[in-house]
């Protein structure tokens, strides 16, 4: 274009062959675009119009003009496709960092097997610098591990023995041995993979709308353009020349660039900084979605609590040792892999109580368990405080610990009652304030549990929520999360289990715990919380009202200068350059103002 513009002092032939090169390079794809789309759909878009317009201004003389405008829409489509491909860079970055292979250790040594050939016990050691092969734990060794890609935390976290990886992951500066814990197609890396690819490029209701608009808009244009070439000279008495003028500037600056250039690059770039944050999204649809929301239901066990109970108090009876009760109950227990036995057993080895191998044990069904150590039976089962024979202060426990959210256990040796033992899962150490984030952006949380009502309530009060739903299945859980998005108008659920799958799919939008969350729920969820944050929900929310308020301003602002530049064209006449500078450079601004949500430091 400078070329051709530069040259036009010495040559014309020059300078208008110089412009034609340059209308071939630059206009040569949209042109494409626009054929494909008129012979695939039979409809108009915005390319043709772009390229008519080009072609029209060079037909009366302008064409650097017609230069400048090809010019102009292909750098705002080349910013565009930059929003897209940053988006597509952040979240499938990912794949390139499959792990093919492992060093496997084993009794004849050390070999390279395929990463697919692994399974579930086996060891493997990571070198310095490289990719971790499969989610595992440390067995052996120390060193920082370098999880941004997974996770989004940007510090690297340091791993030692017992601590678990992630395949996908960098080791940094120390060897692991890592005992594999997960498949090749169970890891977490893996799921994020089947993320990306079975990814959904659903656009925003705003960009559909627009996109719908864009065919009939197109047409209109063109039939206007026609109307006014008619018009012109038989009914306002103008020159053919300047009525062809006209239409050439009207088919500039009424062509809907602006509008149509408005919604993705904002949506895109906030979608790439949330998948830098360890939070993806299956589509743009959802992003523009999660701005309306106005309540916010969660799962318990898992999300809310980090579904690991823990023993919260243990009450010996008359005549009992605390220390004797909490001995005898984790040794009976220690042959049971029920979560509540390990709990038990973790908490009696970390206050350095010595246990005894329990000689006989047997399950008590629907009770408990019985177990004989050192020649006594001891019984731990199900706490009834209405049990005949149960001592009053016990009773009193009983009542008081269950009312406090506990599972409570009753221990007898031999048929005495030796105390009480209490268990509960603990709400995560995030989930307070993360809750108090969404209290403050006037979004209501409730919890659906299948959890007993005053587990339920219990674990809701200590984590602030506002509304509690227990002893839920899961066709209760949906039920309940219909109810909210007819009272609310949008709602958001956010769970880790199977049970949660229908509630995820019933929700507006629905976000699943990555890091624990089960096969059916990342395959049902719109969003996915890569490092299982749940601070993460309401700063992608603030996120989404930051990027749909940015949708609206530049909705606003290109539909203003498309209706100044019309409303000046016919008024008072405007030059064709400043048509093409306003309109092209207000699709330029848009998009610029999308871009900015790219940065990390921006207030929401």
């Amino acid at each position: 274009m400078l070329a051709g513009w530069g040259a036009a002092a010495w040559s014309g032939t020059l300078s208008i062959a110089l412009y034609i090169a340059a209308y071939g390079l630059g206009g040569f794809v949209k042109a494409r675009e626009g054929l494909q789309t008129l012979y695939r759909d039979k409809d108009l878009d915005v390319n043709l119009l772009m390229i008519a317009a080009a072609l029209g201004a060079a037909s009366i003389g302008y064409w650097n003009e017609g230069a400048m405008l090809i010019f102009i829409f292909s750098l705002s489509g080349a910013l565009e496709s930059f929003a897209s491909d940053r988006s597509r860079k952040d979240i499938s970055a990912l794949v390139a960092l499959k792990p093919e292979t492992a060093l496997k250790v084993d009794g004849s040594g050390m070999r390279t097997v395929a990463v697919e050939e692994l399974i579930i016990g086996d060891l493997v050691l990571v070198k310095p610098g490289e990719i971790i092969p499969a989610d595992g734990v440390v067995s052996s060794g120390g060193s920082s591990v370098n999880q941004s890609a997974i996770t989004g935390e940007s510090i690297p976290v340091d791993k030692g023995a017992g601590d678990e990886v992630f395949a996908g992951t960098l080791n940094g500066e120390g060897a692991l041995y890592v005992e594999v814990t997960r498949p090749a197609e169970g890891t977490l890396f893996a799921k994020i993979i089947a993320l990306v690819e079975q990814a959904e490029n659903e656009a925003p209701r705003t960009q559909r709308f627009i996109k719908r608009l864009e065919g009939s808009y197109a047409k209109g244009v063109v039939a206007m353009t026609a109307i006014l070439l008619l018009s012109g000279p038989l009914l306002l008495g103008w020159s053919w020349s300047l009525t062809f003028y006209k239409a050439m500037v009207f088919l500039v600056v009424a062509s809907p660039c602006a509008l149509v250039s408005s919604v993705m690059p904002a949506m895109l770039s906030a979608m790439s900084r949330s998948a830098r944050k360890g939070v993806l999204f299956k589509g743009a649809a959802y992003m523009d979605l999660l701005a309306g929301v106005k309540v916010v239901a969660f799962d318990k066990t898992g999300t809310l609590t980090s579904g690991s109970p823990v023993v919260t108090e243990v009450v010996a009876a008359e005549g009992f040792d605390r220390n004797q009760v909490l001995a005898a109950c984790a040794s009976a227990e220690r042959l049971s892999e029920h979560p509540l036995a390990r709990a038990i057993v973790s908490h009696a080895e970390e206050e350095g109580l010595e246990l005894d191998t329990a000689e006989e044990m047997k399950a008590l069904p629907g009770w408990g368990i019985e177990a004989r150590i050192d020649g006594t039976v001891w019984r731990i089962g199900k706490a009834d405080a209405s049990e005949p024979g149960l001592p009053d202060d016990l009773k009193e426990s009983i009542q008081r610990l269950a009312n406090e959210g506990n599972t409570v256990s009753v221990i007898r040796r031999e048929d005495e009652y030796a105390g009480i033992l209490a268990l509960r899962d603990q709400v995560r150490p995030e989930a307070k304030q993360a809750i108090r984030q969404l209290q403050k952006l006037g979004i209501a949380t409730a919890m659906l549990t299948g959890d007993r009502g005053e587990t339920a309530r219990a674990v809701a009060g200590e984590a602030g929520i506002d509304l509690v739903y227990g002893d839920l299945l899961p066709e209760d859980k949906v039920r309940h999360v219909s109810e909210l998005r007819s009272r609310y108008g949008h709602a958001v659920m956010v769970g880790d289990g199977v049970n949660d799958a229908p509630a995820l799919a019933a929700a507006t939008v629905g976000i699943a715990m990555g890091d624990k969350g089960s096969g059916a729920a990342l395959e049902v969820a719109d969003v996915v919380l890569m490092n299982d944050n749940l601070e993460r929900v309401a700063e992608t929310i603030q996120l989404a009202v930051r990027a749909r308020r940015i949708v609206m301003q530049n909705l606003t602002f290109a539909g203003a200068v498309i209706l100044l530049l019309i409303a000046g064209n016919f008024i008072q006449g405007i030059p064709l350059p400043l048509g093409v500078v306003g309109h092209e450079g207000s699709t330029i601004l848009v998009i610029l103002n999308g871009l900015r949500l790219l940065r990390n430091r921006i207030a929401l």
